[in-house]
């Protein structure tokens, strides 16, 4: 994993020091997490208790190179 895909090796090293453990531990506690920590981001900005403001902060800061949260309010007007 040289030259171009050198990133890949410190994607896979880090969790190691993380968690502090091996590579392939690692590797199983980062796929674990990752969906809960996903999970408990999207439930946080569904809280009311936040202006708008606050949760399109906090989405800017939950949000990934893969995993981009957005937040916005939609106003709906129907006639008849």
């Amino acid at each position: 994993m040289d030259g171009d895909y050198a990133y890949r090796r410190d994607a896979i090293e880090r969790p190691t020091y993380f968690y502090d453990c091996n590579k392939t531990k690692a590797a199983v506690s980062v796929c674990d997490d990752v969906l809960k920590v996903f999970q408990a981001s999207r439930q946080f900005l569904e809280c009311d208790d936040l202006t708008l403001k606050q949760h399109q902060e906090i989405a800017e800061m939950l949000s990934t190179r893969p995993v981009t949260f957005e937040v916005s309010t939609a106003i709906i007007a129907e006639t008849e």
